[in-house]
């Protein structure tokens, strides 16, 4: 009883699959749970960043890890030139191809470090809720094929877990790191906002435009502002139905909160400078 408690399906668009939730990185188990959005400073400062990037007609846009196609969705809505989004996942990739079939939109099943796009061929580049979870080294080289594949005077976005103060204890980081590690099974590394800018500028960028958020994914005020009255309450009732899941989420939650005054969401955006 106590192992098929911690089994659940997940639908992953072509048959449901029984994974281990005890064993599911946090992001997923969220979203089979039914919580769309899952950027560290909610559908606001999405919302923000895309405002701050402004993709128009004119743009090339590609996204980093767009996940369930949330913000993608958002961008498309503004009509740019061509979508590509770059997905490590080849199910997600093939799920968002389908979901989002247009002459002008592709979804790529490749690495973010790696992208195979030429270079300049862009020009608005984001990705949100991903750079935290990598090493330092897959951090720099992201940042530097987000470079590449920008023309000059395009625009890099990014949407981050931040850590606060600028100048936080490294007792305090390590901590943070672990136990954020052991919680979500990924590996979580972020930065400082200080920090972010500085790795933005020794890549080449010239930082444009900042604006923080309260790091509050699992608070029910945020969770009703980004998924709406119906989707939380799914949320609700598939945590009421799931003991395991709900073990999972009540335990991120509680992390989130005992180190909410070290934690927050950070956008910037930046420019490749012309040439």
């Amino acid at each position: 009883m106590k192992r098929m408690e911690q089994v659940m399906h997940v639908d992953t668009g072509c048959r449901a699959e029984k994974v281990d939730v005890s064993r599911q990185p946090g992001h997923w188990v969220l979203a089979a749970l039914g919580k769309r959005v899952l950027r560290p400073g909610g559908l606001e400062l999405t919302e923000q960043l895309i405002e701050g990037l402004s993709p128009n007609a004119e743009d090339d846009v590609v996204e980093f890890a767009p996940g369930l196609g949330v913000t993608a969705q958002m961008v498309l809505n503004r009509n740019p030139r061509s979508y590509i989004g770059i997905e490590r996942e080849s199910k997600v990739a093939g799920q968002l191809a389908n979901r989002f079939a247009a002459a002008n939109t592709r979804f790529l099943n490749a690495s973010a470090e790696a992208t195979c796009l030429e270079d300049g061929c862009a020009g608005v580049v984001y990705g949100e809720a991903m750079l935290s979870m990598q090493t330092p080294e897959q951090k720099r080289r992201i940042l530097t094929e987000a470079f590449r594949i920008l023309r000059p005077g395009g625009r890099y976005g990014i949407h981050e877990l931040a850590l606060t103060p600028n100048d936080v204890e490294d007792r305090v980081r390590k901590a943070i790191e672990r136990e954020m590690s052991l919680n979500i099974h990924v590996g979580v590394r972020p930065l400082t906002t200080s920090e972010w800018r500085k790795s933005l500028e020794k890549a080449g960028f010239r930082v444009t435009w900042e604006q923080r958020a309260p790091m509050h994914l699992l608070e029910p005020r945020r969770v009703i502002a980004d998924e709406g009255i119906m989707g939380a309450a799914r949320m609700v009732f598939n945590l009421l139905r799931k003991p395991a899941a709900r073990r999972r989420v009540l335990s991120m939650r509680a992390m989130f909160r005992r180190y909410s005054s070290q934690l927050s969401a950070v956008a910037l955006v930046a420019v490749k400078p012309a040439e």
